[in-house]
């Protein structure tokens, strides 16, 4: 079978006809069910394949007229890529006729034709008047210009004329890329004898082939793809445009329901709110409110929420917002995709759009730069390089895996790493850190610029001093470690800093000179460390035998830790280096020698006390040059 990857679709007021026309276009009855056998209704989607005079087939879905059944109406327009309104001569337009019309524009349709059914039904004059009747209703619509075909599916009449249209429609029609990551919103799901577990629905993007992995959600549950069929018969591949069943191992029925999504794994995620650009209907009655409790249709999913007006203190009819949906349960799906927004009760369609992002907060109303935020990621939607671009620029102070944003934009790794690249070059991303993670050009610089102000203000306010910790810088920036961190290593790649053992950064080109006078209390603290090499004065007694302030004592003392000649060995006390590195001699030996550390013995040697050696020794494991081993201390390994 050559398929065409187009799917029509049905719409129209109840009794006017639609299964009977795709049954006498298909041969197929799209009503499958046996009640809507029995008593002539459509109560649920139908689906059957269309041959077009070219050889090639494409599909039709067939959805309920009934008032009571739109929210399966929904479930299947939103699969489908032009529309045939079918009206019936001897009714005219009717309410549903209206608001199916109104859905199919709700969820961004552009393309389609009218089909005045039922012509054999009322005399010539009456066919006349049902047109004019048709044409006024589709004034202002996305089908004001569409061609209105006469037919009767009962006699045949302009059937074959309805097909040309069709095929005219269907090869001006783009058909969908199979391309991107691979996303079914379910619409049936049944278990057949000796297959198991059955799912079927019209991707929305991508393909799949037999033996790939396919996550059910939102359970989560994964499966391999066992069999495929596209309109009936076997394939080993189906995608995006195709009417797809796929037998799918390893999950089971209980955990499928309409409204679920078969996607490539680890793309989407359930979510209970989105944000979302609203158009309200321009014949609704009643202006939308902020806190209405709604009914959210996207995909084959329609879980019940909350509306939040994010612009707006109420949205009158024609009006057009931004707003966040909080929902009862979770729904998959993605920036771009359409939706209408129903009135919990009475059931009434208030209006519809594209979900501008999958929401992990609450947004709060009014909030000027959440709603340009918005704005911007709206305004990019349709355009993956620009949705990239503002899904960095929102990502703000931070880094973001190529895995983290491939998911954000619903696209394959390899695609992903493209657009990127692309940034790249035009100079709006750029890649830092040991992971090579990614941020926009403007968020690295503005960062950049914070790491560099607060490192002029302290060592402005510390002018003695040659080296700061990154710990203080970390509580400058308020960045996060990970963040800094990379921030350091693109700000010493541009020679502007140098990074130093220890956790310590210096200024590139930076030194200190000492005044006189601190040059000499260096000098004289420095030789009180070295009277008593491993009893040294502890930090609190140091302002009392040097007859300097607190203050001043801690600066000089810094000058000395940051110089190399002292070393901060704990809140209490700091030694000479020199005596640290005498020290960390005899424990090398004492170790070599028993193969772990006597203490008696060392304490003996530096003949010192518990006091100072017990600080010295923790001072030592934290440097890595010894690691305790059960009761003892060994040298680390290198």
């Amino acid at each position: 079978m050559d398929i065409r990857p187009i799917v029509i679709g049905t719409a129209g007021h109840i009794d006017h006809g639609k299964s009977s026309l795709v049954k006498a276009l298909t041969g197929i009855d799209p009503d499958r069910l046996k009640e809507e056998k029995e008593r002539g209704l459509t109560i649920d989607l139908g689906f059957a394949p269309l041959l077009m005079p070219d050889g090639r087939t494409v599909g039709i879905i067939d959805v309920p007229g009934h008032e009571r059944f739109v929210r399966n109406m929904v479930a299947g327009a939103t699969g489908i890529d032009f529309v045939v309104l079918v009206v019936a001569a001897d009714d005219g337009v009717m309410p549903q006729t209206r608001e199916h019309l109104d859905i199919m524009g709700l969820l961004g349709q552009r393309r389609g034709l009218v089909a005045l059914n039922k012509v054999d039904m009322v005399e010539a004059g009456m066919v006349e008047l049902a047109e004019e009747d048709v044409r006024a209703a589709l004034a202002g619509t996305f089908l004001e210009d569409a061609p209105i075909v006469r037919v009767s599916a009962k006699t045949g009449l302009g059937l074959e004329r309805l097909r040309e249209l069709l095929h005219t429609l269907t090869l001006a029609t783009p058909p969908r890329s199979s391309e991107g990551v691979f996303r079914l919103p379910i619409q049936r799901v049944f278990t057949k004898q000796g297959f198991g577990t059955v799912i079927t629905g019209v991707p929305l993007s991508g393909a799949v082939r037999i033996g790939d992995t396919l996550e059910i959600l939102p359970a989560g549950v994964r499966g391999k793809v066992r069999g495929l069929h596209a309109y009936g018969k076997a394939t080993d591949v189906a995608r995006a445009g195709h009417s797809t069943a796929i037998n799918v191992s390893d999950v089971d029925i209980e955990q499928v329901v309409r409204g679920c999504v078969a996607a490539t794994p680890d793309f989407f995620s359930p979510v209970r709110m989105v944000a979302a650009r609203l158009r309200v209907l321009r014949s609704l009655e009643r202006p939308v409110t902020d806190r209405m409790e709604v009914r959210l249709h996207t995909g084959t999913a329609d879980p019940l929420g909350e509306l939040v007006l994010l612009d707006h203190d109420q949205l009158r009819p024609g009006d057009e917002g931004l707003v966040q949906i909080r929902l009862s349960e979770p729904v998959i799906c993605a920036p771009g995709d359409a939706f209408i927004l129903r009135l919990a009760s009475p059931s009434v369609t208030l209006g519809g759009g594209v979900i501008v992002e999958e929401s992990r907060h609450r947004l709060k109303r009014f909030k000027g730069f959440v709603l340009e935020e918005l704005a911007r990621q709206a305004d990019a939607l349709g355009d993956p390089s620009a949705l990239l671009e503002t899904t960095l620029a929102r990502a703000g102070a931070s880094l973001t895996s190529v895995p983290e944003l491939a998911q954000a934009i619903k696209q394959p790794l390899a695609a992903t790493q493209a657009l990127l690249d692309k940034l790249y070059r035009e100079r709006r991303a750029r890649a830092i850190g040991p992971k090579q993670s990614w941020i926009h050009a403007d968020r690295l610089e503005a960062s950049l610029t914070k790491v560099r102000s607060s490192l002029a203000q302290w060592f402005g306010e510390n002018a003695t001093r040659r080296v700061m910790d990154v710990l203080e810088l970390r509580r400058a920036t308020e960045f996060e470690p990970e963040f800094l961190d990379a921030l350091l290593d693109e700000e010493a790649r541009r020679q502007r800093i140098v990074r130093e053992p220890g956790g310590l950064v210096r200024l590139a080109g930076r030194e200190v000179k000492l005044d006189e006078s601190s040059s000499a209390l260096r000098q004289k603290l420095l030789a009180l460390l070295e009277a008593k090499p491993f009893q040294p004065p502890s930090i609190e007694e140091l302002p009392g035998l040097l007859s300097v302030n607190a203050k001043d004592c801690a600066r000089i003392l810094a000058v000395c830790y940051d110089d190399g000649s002292a070393q901060k060995i704990s809140s209490e006390f700091a030694m000479a280096s020199s005596a640290v590195e005498r020290v960390k001699a005899l424990v090398v030996a004492n170790c070599t020698r028993h193969g772990h550390l006597e203490i008696p013995e060392l304490r003996d040697e530096l003949q010192t006390s518990r006091k100072y050696l017990i600080p010295l020794l923790e001072y030592f494991d934290a440097k890595g040059v010894t690691t305790r081993l059960g009761a003892n201390r060994v040298l680390k390994k290198r």
